[in-house]
């Protein structure tokens, strides 16, 4: 081998990088820098998985906004709550036993895509619809969708405005840097209702600029109007209207090419909805260890090892409900009756009553 890489340094039609292959073929070093394994004809380089880095930091950091009551806002005194940060509370439990685990990051639009991308964050838990365009390019993976939403429109209640005719030469406010601008522009194209766009970078802005009154009205996903509604003076002034024009599936993510954390993510995440299904909750889920249920005992952890092949425990399910709850109580807790938002389940209810929540079988 060495006697035919000295040969091809004899021609010129040989590429230099050619000959610096085989030479290093020769040699015996070419793929050396690697730690690889060949598995039924194909090469696989080993690489260290998100999953093994979490838990060696033994917690796990989730990025949010931060910025909206119901979904992910954090008090005065610090204390995270909301629909998208119980979700970084499940991760936690399923991996350490601990909902408490977690340092939370707040992202905005622009940056939080960055952040998974350079691994600022394991996880991006914040208000982000799953579409085509940022599953394709920007080297993400998106987790099942935690919330089906919509995008709409909100109004003072003294302009009378009912629909999206009524804005014909308003000003809408929108943030940049999300699928807001370009589902209003394709919708009033549609039907051909003029309008002047008034964008910002910083979704405080946005509502700061409808509240002072620079903007006829304001577009945002439908959970995102109603929640900032709350943050307004008088909000009993302000209106979301019936239309929804868009969809707007909310999904976590995670860095691209890690399928072992990837699968633990999107596992965890289903497992909150299938306990729900299971008719298992925060209150009953130690009675429920000794169901009679075969499909029980393997959700549960404590028949078969489902989390095994993840590198989770057996238990991974029952410690995210034990926590944290099952999706029905986590969509409760933070925008169902008893909230300031008694936001209907509609398409968020399970697949059994009508909505689209829905886990694959676990076993």
């Amino acid at each position: 081998m060495v006697k035919l890489a000295k040969s091809l340094f004899k021609y010129r039609w040989v590429s230099s990088w050619t000959k610096l292959n085989f030479l290093l073929l020769g040699l015996g070093l070419l793929g050396s820098c690697t730690d690889s394994s060949t598995i039924g004809g194909n090469t696989n380089t080993a690489k260290i998985s998100r999953l093994d880095t979490v838990l060696q930091r033994g917690k796990l950091i989730c990025g949010v906004s931060g910025e909206v009551p119901g979904f992910s806002f954090v008090d005065q005194g610090g204390k995270y709550s909301g629909l998208d940060v119980d979700f970084c509370r499940s991760i936690a439990s399923a991996l350490f036993d601990d909902p408490e685990k977690v340092e939370y990051r707040n992202l905005n639009a622009k940056e939080r895509f960055t952040a998974v991308q350079t691994g600022e964050v394991d996880v991006l838990s914040r208000n982000t619809t799953w579409t085509i365009g940022r599953d394709t390019s920007t080297a993400l993976e998106f987790a099942p969708t935690t919330f089906y939403d919509g995008q709409g429109m909100m109004v003072r209640k003294d302009s009378k405005i009912k629909n999206l005719e009524g804005l014909n030469n308003a000003s809408i406010c929108t943030q940049s840097g999300t699928t807001t601008e370009l589902n209003l522009a394709d919708q009033m194209r549609k039907l051909n209702i003029p309008y002047k766009p008034v964008t910002f970078e910083d979704v405080n802005a946005a509502f700061a600029a409808y509240q002072s009154g620079r903007c006829t009205a304001i577009s945002a996903d439908r959970s995102a109007l109603v929640s900032r509604r709350t943050l307004l003076s008088n909000a009993a002034d302000h209106v979301v209207l019936d239309t929804v024009f868009s969809k707007e599936p909310l999904s976590p993510a995670v860095s691209n090419g890690d399928s072992k954390w990837f699968d633990a993510v999107k596992w965890i995440i289903y497992s909150t909805m299938a306990a729900e299904e299971l008719g298992i909750d925060s209150k009953n889920v130690a009675q429920m260890a000794s169901s009679p249920s075969s499909e029980v005992k393997r959700f549960l952890g404590t028949e078969g090892e489902l989390g095994k092949n993840m590198g989770l425990s057996p238990d991974f399910a029952a410690r995210v409900v034990k926590h944290v709850g099952n999706y029905g109580e986590i969509y409760n807790r933070n925008l169902g009756p008893g909230t300031k938002f008694n936001l209907a389940r509609g398409l968020n209810n399970l697949w059994t009553q009508g909505g689209l929540i829905y886990s694959p079988p676990f076993r």
